[in-house]
């Protein structure tokens, strides 16, 4: 008995007040990411993960103990931008700053009871979104983008093209933010 506590005062019982600091620090740092915290959907859960991974770059990239940490804590850096743009759907929304449109409500029977929405597309810069990804519209245009069902002849509909575009664009980061910390992650210590 008098072995176990000995050994124990050695390896962890002398430090428990440096643990106890620690816990609590942690407490104040997560603090904010834990309070707004929901279970609803993806976003909730890139945002513990993208706080994590902040901490942990700024302690890596800070002490600098191994050659390749400034390298890593970039990683983590672009890891959590990603997760940023996962978080805003930047890609998937990117496409409507190249239109301009009206929405109006418009009753679908006599006792104005019940609307339906209709758009009116008042202009159009979608061209200038192509020649941004141009590699993304080949596709869209050959049909190897076709998640919104287009007909083949139904090549003129720049709008769902950008859609379709847009929507490359958004799984692409995902597999991006993914494929980075699948390779690097198991790097990731001090």
């Amino acid at each position: 008995m008098f072995n176990k506590i000995s050994t124990w005062w050695h390896r962890d019982g002398r430090y428990m007040h440096k643990h106890f600091v620690k816990g609590v620090k942690n407490l104040w740092r997560w603090f904010p990411v834990i309070w707004k915290d929901r279970d609803w959907d993806q976003y909730y859960i890139y945002e513990v993960l993208a706080k994590k991974i902040q901490l942990q770059a700024e302690y890596i990239g800070g002490n600098d103990r191994h050659t390749a940490a400034a390298r890593d804590a970039e990683r983590m850096q672009l890891v959590v931008k990603l997760i940023r743009l996962q978080q805003e759907d930047f890609y998937d929304s990117e496409y409507i700053d190249y239109h301009k449109t009206n929405w109006k409500f418009v009753p679908t029977d006599e006792t104005k009871k019940w609307f339906t929405m209709e758009d009116e597309l008042i202009s159009e810069r979608f061209n200038e979104y192509f020649a941004k990804y141009p590699r993304q519209y080949k596709r869209a245009l050959s049909g190897e983008l076709n998640q919104f069902k287009r007909d083949e002849i139904d090549t003129e509909n720049k709008h769902l093209i950008a859609m379709e575009i847009a929507n490359e664009n958004q799984r692409r980061c995902k597999a991006l933010l993914f494929k980075l910390m699948e390779e690097n992650i198991d790097g990731w210590w001090d």
